[in-house]
């Protein structure tokens, strides 16, 4: 078959992989995007010379980030079937497989929160102080504004790098852009197969790269 055939014939089962990531991506960038930035907020205060200083939150948190990152993905989606299966009653699917995917992109994110805070002046923690902020009050209507647009950047690296985690979650039923390569290209030697789907997992996260820069530049109060 020529190259227009084969992508042709093998389309469908494009558009089922592209769904399959979709899903993957969206549940772990919300669920990460959320629990990620508290506890990238919780690691910033508690540290030892943060606003409210606690070593034993910080050990805990910072202790989940360092585990997590650290830990081989492949070794990790392996991990957590049976906590997969508890949950969704199957460790296999989209659902299923984006569980390890969030539990990585709360770590990713939080680690990232972290240092774009740290890099907030300390000046404005200062002018908070002297104005008799409370923590909350600080964190709503300084920290969180001085450091959104990095906070948008942090973001769009964390989705980055879940793109590439995604790609081997077809070791759990998972599916995905990445699975497809492998099987329908790798596997059965349609190597314009394989290519296709590298071209567009590229183009995809030059997107992705694209949009949150241009967001990250739109809200920054800095300009």
């Amino acid at each position: 078959m020529t190259y227009l055939e084969t992508v042709s014939y093998y389309f469908p089962e494009f558009l089922k992989s592209l769904k399959e990531t979709g899903v993957m991506l969206s549940i772990a960038t919300i669920i990460g995007g959320i629990f990620g930035l508290v506890l990238g907020l919780i690691i910033y205060l508690s540290r030892k010379s943060g606003p409210s200083s606690h070593p034993f939150l910080y050990q805990i948190s910072s202790g989940y980030v360092n585990v997590v990152r650290s830990f081989p993905f492949l070794l990790l989606v392996v991990t957590v079937i049976p906590i997969s299966r508890l949950l969704f009653g199957t460790a296999f699917g989209a659902f299923a497989a984006s569980f390890p995917l969030c539990l990585v992109a709360i770590a990713i994110y939080a680690r990232l929160v972290e240092q774009v805070l740290l890099d907030v002046p300390k000046a404005v923690s200062d002018l908070a102080d002297s104005l008799g902020c409370s923590t909350y009050q600080f964190i709503r209507y300084f920290l969180l504004v001085e450091a959104r647009s990095g906070l948008v950047l942090a973001l769009t690296s964390m989705l980055i790098s879940l793109v590439s985690y995604s790609t081997v979650m077809g070791v759990v039923g998972g599916g995905g852009i990445g699975d497809f390569a492998i099987r329908y290209g790798y596997q059965r030697y349609e190597y314009s197969v394989m290519y296709s789907a590298i071209v567009v997992m590229i183009i995809l996260v030059g997107c992705l790269q694209s949009l949150g820069t241009r967001l990250a530049k739109r809200i920054d109060k800095r300009k």
